[in-house]
């Protein structure tokens, strides 16, 4: 079984911030592929799907963000289950400009800590992630306090921004399920 985890904070006050944009790809995956409706599993959302005949289960934590790796702890426990070819994290970048998205199939959490919470549950780097940009489009403006930054509400030019990506991703997503990272890397990466 495939495991996309997208990682964000409960709560309606986030719902909308800079920090959630995991939980927005998660969203429109479950809508486009049609998954079970969304329940709760432990500390976690999940919903359940088939997308091209291989199982995928999506995954919110309901933990804040730098506690999403507890959710990941049943899943070390699966015998036929690895984090290197069965997961893939989708988090917000802040390092990215708004538009862009980067896939990589393991590296360090680059100061992201619901990266660094996902890294010390599984005691690696190697898995899958996409990030998504939500930094300036301009280099040389300050964001100010980071977490201020990630933790305050996308504007409307923003948030259509990056809502106009989730076709691609949802595209890239299908892709990963099927033929792995290397293959999203060579056909999405920009």
């Amino acid at each position: 079984m495939k495991v996309i985890l997208g990682l964000g904070n409960p709560g309606k006050e986030y719902a909308n911030t800079r920090h959630n944009v995991g939980w927005w790809v998660v969203d429109h995956l479950a809508d486009v592929w049609r998954t079970d409706g969304w329940r709760k599993d432990g500390e976690a959302l999940t919903s359940s799907g088939t997308v091209g005949g291989v199982k995928v289960r999506l995954v919110k934590p309901q933990t804040y963000m730098n506690l999403s790796g507890a959710v990941l702890k049943p899943w070390l426990r699966r015998p036929f289950w690895a984090a290197a070819t069965d997961l893939m994290v989708v988090s917000d970048e802040v390092q990215l400009p708004v538009g862009a998205y980067r896939f990589r199939a393991k590296g360090s959490a680059g100061g992201h800590n619901g990266l660094k919470s996902i890294e010390g549950a599984l005691r690696s780097q190697d898995y899958a992630r996409c990030r998504i940009g939500v930094g300036p489009s301009d280099p040389q403006r300050r964001t100010g306090d980071l977490a201020d930054f990630v933790l305050g509400e996308c504007g409307k030019g923003e948030a259509a921004d990056i809502r106009a990506l989730l076709p691609t991703l949802e595209e890239a997503l299908r892709v990963w399920t099927a033929e792995g990272i290397a293959d999203v890397m060579n056909r999405f990466n920009r």
